[in-house]
């Protein structure tokens, strides 16, 4: 069955060009022209990925990732014109897997939507084991439901699987080289800020203080590990 994509965005020419490209590579796909058109999408299809235009009439791209992290976990690509840093990075932080720069080659935008699904289905194949817990801490993997104590949490796909990979090798340290190779696609270049800022977002998710992290330390000159018997000291 072919996956379906959901693809929202207010320039014709762009959405013309991107759907007949996707559905050249036997891919499902509806599009919607503004981002209150989207949100109905995506409620009423149960796409398989969106790719997200930043810039929407009626609704932004921004808000709408919000409103949609809410309700789903469905892998979200952004595209954006901007050059500004700031809005790739807040685009991540609401939930987004992944963004394009425009002008951007159809070439490109797929194999980001192979990598980002490759990963999602990865994540969501049943393991071995069904289950991670380390102190309050809680992995549904067949489910991809993360829980902190009592509270679900919600973590886009890199910070799931970097979560994932840092509890399946609990009590060990990992290098940054390897959670990048694990974590991100073999495509991306090496990038240590990168990593950091992910690994700082997941802490902002399930540290009660992430200054004073107990589960996630870092050490230094090495990369992280996953700490499994929390204790109270400063790390």
């Amino acid at each position: 069955m072919a996956q379906k994509v959901l693809l929202i965005e207010d320039e014709a020419a762009i959405a013309d060009s991107v759907s007949y490209s996707l559905r050249n590579e036997g891919y499902e796909v509806q599009a919607a022209e503004d981002g209150v058109a989207g949100l109905a999408a995506a409620r009423n299809t149960s796409p398989d990925l969106i790719i997200l235009d930043l810039m929407l009439p009626k609704l932004s791209g921004l808000d709408l990732c919000r409103m949609l992290r809410r309700e789903s976990s469905v892998p979200i690509i952004m595209l954006t014109a901007k050059t500004d840093e700031v809005d790739r990075v807040v685009g991540l932080e609401l939930g987004a897997d992944d963004y394009v720069t425009k002008p951007f080659s159809t070439r490109e935008l797929i194999a980001r939507i192979r990598a980002v699904l490759r990963r999602a289905k990865g994540a969501a194949e049943e393991d071995d084991e069904t289950r991670l817990e380390a102190g309050e801490v809680s992995i549904d993997l067949s489910r991809r439901l993360v829980t902190v104590g009592d509270k679900p949490v919600h973590l886009p796909l890199k910070q799931f699987e970097l979560l994932r990979t840092l509890m399946t090798h609990h009590d060990k340290v990992l290098s940054r080289d390897y959670l990048f190779e694990t974590v991100w696609d073999s495509d991306y270049t090496f990038d240590t800020g990168t990593l950091d800022v992910h690994i700082r977002w997941l802490r902002e998710k399930i540290e009660k203080d992430p200054s004073r992290p107990r589960y996630i330390r870092t050490v230094r000159g090495v990369g992280y590990k996953f700490v499994a018997e929390a204790d109270d000291r400063p790390h």
